[in-house]
């Protein structure tokens, strides 16, 4: 199960029942240095000043609004525009498709507007040949009313270099077959040397892009990579954050 969705939301896969499907005494605790836990878990995302960071990506229509469902999650990424948005790339690599972000997108509503993607920025590897490895991307929205989204919403810092496993980190994204966003925080582990694997349940199609933030509010993996973000939706997978990120991110940042 790729974790991108491309049809109808009856072809999604459905969560089974309510989304917390874990009981609390089942999830390991987290200690007083990561936070309060308890550790893999999903729960809705509360309605607050970070998860508004977070959004759906969307076909665009004729009008620049958004068509039919939501496909993938992106985030707010800090950067001196203020106008840059990360997801994997595996959601942007259709060069023809206009694309919209809804920060914030809850039950068909776009609390902070509708964002019109402007430009992409794909690693060399992704577009050559689809390389796992290069599964991250960024893209520059459209400023409306002569604001910007960071202006709005505000803005992750975007982390590279930060060892995988090194904090616990908070994972939040839109299942395809859902309206608001679903959250999990849990300690990424080594999946290899250059991917990363954190366990979450019900991370289904739709949550490609979704944003692994840190304790300090720092983007530090991006759902994507290995199998683009996983197979089963307990286990997802991030590209480890490294040199080739800084330097898309640098590029991205100065050409936004």
């Amino acid at each position: 199960m790729k974790r991108i969705s491309r049809g109808s939301v009856t072809s999604r896969p459905a969560l089974l029942g309510a989304v917390v499907l874990l009981a609390l005494t089942s999830a390991s605790v987290a200690s007083a240095d990561d936070g309060t836990g308890p550790f893999g878990v999903t729960v809705d995302a509360a309605a607050n000043r970070w998860s508004a960071r977070v959004g759906a990506l969307f076909a665009a229509d004729g009008a620049g609004g958004p068509a039919g469902g939501h496909f993938c999650t992106a985030s707010v990424a800090h950067s001196p525009h203020g106008d840059l948005i990360v997801t994997a790339a595996h959601c942007l690599d259709d060069p023809d498709r206009g694309l919209v972000f809804v920060p914030g997108y809850r039950g068909g509503r776009a609390p902070y507007g509708v964002w019109k993607v402007t430009r992409r920025f794909l690693p060399g590897g992704w577009a050559r040949d689809r390389d796992e490895d290069s599964d991250l991307a960024f893209a520059a929205v459209a400023g409306r009313d002569g604001g910007r989204v960071e202006d709005v919403v505000g803005g992750y810092r975007f982390r590279p270099g930060v060892a995988t496993g090194a904090t616990a980190v908070t994972v939040t994204g839109y299942p395809g077959s859902r309206e608001v966003p679903v959250t999990c925080t849990d300690k990424p582990v080594p999946h290899s040397r250059t991917q990363q694997r954190v366990d979450c349940p019900d991370f289904t199609s739709g949550t490609s892009g979704s944003p692994w933030v840190n304790g300090d509010h720092e983007i530090v993996g991006v759902l994507g990579g290995h199998e683009e973000g996983g197979s089963t939706p307990g286990t997802s997978y991030s590209v480890v954050l490294g040199c080739a990120a800084a330097e898309l991110y640098a590029e991205a940042a100065e050409g936004s």
